[in-house]
């Protein structure tokens, strides 16, 4: 226990020094499937709420204990076992224990750097996805770790902090709407995943927007902060793109298993599920062609700028090189020149090189240089 504390202490000093925590160097040389946080610490504490439900009836418990849940998920009907904090390693690991767990599993939930994937155990499934918050204040999409355990009769749910998008689930099974509190367990599986899957519509719509706004401002006058919004919306979309692609390889591992979790009136769900994740690919890829497109023109604008401004340049730099050089021919200091001493020397000079100026700027504007 104490060995356990002091790996999610180093944890937690990674992120003091401004580093994202290492898995690799924190956990070098530990045995596999040891519990290890890997991410940001969050002050709440570890706390478990329970959905215990059936056809005719609902109990909702807040805050209990891990023995209260595992005795409730023991029951006749379905249990959504909600745990809120996974940088409490010890109580992630009683909640494996009280589960059967595999010491794999717990050590993917606690750490948050875990990509998406699907594992099939014996007695249940473990899924991992990630939850997408889009931050209105900061304009930005929040990335949250979730891990869903699917049982016979009992789904749980890992998130690192307080707050998340199955408020609409809750909703229907308190109020009994729909299909929800007659399905099994793997509905309500497929109702978590559905809930975070129709999040990632609001964040790439609201990110696609932005990028048509940029696109439209790069268009009419491009400024030096678009490269930052440009830039901003890219790893936006990068992030997006690492959450989505390999959901629709996990959706599809989930349809082709022969799982007994896995009923099969409820695979016409999963499918359902599979055809959302390639409608959101299909999003996330056109955002990023905006934004492509939006930063070579942001780039195609300066350069044709740019070669506008060298052009008058290299004009102006072009008219006065013959005039430079009959100044420098008269301001030789020789006593005999010509025209020294010619009382109109000095105006012909200089109608010479007013003439001499304007007949090349005649010439370019001639070869459509001006």
């Amino acid at each position: 226990m104490t060995e356990r504390k002091e790996e999610s202490d180093m944890a937690v000093k990674h992120r003091d020094r401004g580093r994202p925590a290492s898995g690799a160097a924190i956990k070098r040389g530990l045995p596999p499937g040891s519990m290890v946080f890997i991410g940001e610490t969050k002050e709440s504490r570890t706390r478990i709420d329970v959905f215990d439900y059936h056809p005719d009836g609902l109990e909702v418990h807040e805050d209990v204990t891990v023995e209260a849940c595992a005795e409730m998920a023991n029951g006749a009907g379905v249990t959504w076992i909600n745990v809120t904090g996974v940088h409490d390693v010890d109580a992630i690991g009683a909640v494996g224990r009280a589960f059967s767990l595999h010491p794999l599993t717990l050590e993917d939930i606690v750490n948050t750097t875990q990509r998406l994937k699907i594992e099939e155990f014996d007695t249940y499934l473990y899924i991992v996805m990630k939850m997408l918050h889009f931050d209105a204040a900061t304009q930005t999409v929040e990335v949250e770790h979730v891990s869903l355990v699917l049982g016979e009769r009992f789904v749980i749910s890992f998130q690192e902090q307080e707050g998340d998008v199955f408020d609409g689930v809750r909703g229907r099974i308190r109020s009994a709407k729909g299909r929800i509190r007659r399905m099994h367990a793997d509905y309500l599986a497929y109702a978590l995943m559905d809930a975070v899957i129709d999040h990632y519509f609001e964040a790439v719509e609201t990110i696609g927007d932005r990028a048509e706004a940029v696109e439209d401002r790069v268009l009419d006058h491009p400024r030096p902060a678009d490269v930052q919004s440009i830039h901003r919306l890219r790893r936006e979309l990068l992030d997006l793109r690492r959450a989505v692609w390999p959901l629709r390889d996990e959706i599809a591992t989930v349809m082709r298993s022969d799982s007994a979790l896995i009923r099969a009136e409820t695979r016409i769900y999963w499918r359902d599920l599979y055809d959302h994740t390639v409608q959101i690919i299909d999003m996330v890829e056109t955002s990023r062609h905006i934004i492509g497109g939006a930063q070579e023109t942001y780039l195609a604008i300066m350069g044709h700028r740019m070669n506008e401004v060298m052009k008058v340049l290299t004009i102006i730099a072009t008219i006065f090189i013959p005039l430079t050089f009959v100044v420098g021919i008269y301001g030789m200091n020789f006593l005999y020149m010509p025209e020294l001493e010619w009382r109109f020397g000095y105006p012909l000079i200089l109608s010479i090189m007013l003439g001499i100026a304007l007949g090349m700027l005649a010439w370019f504007r001639h070869r459509g240089w001006l």
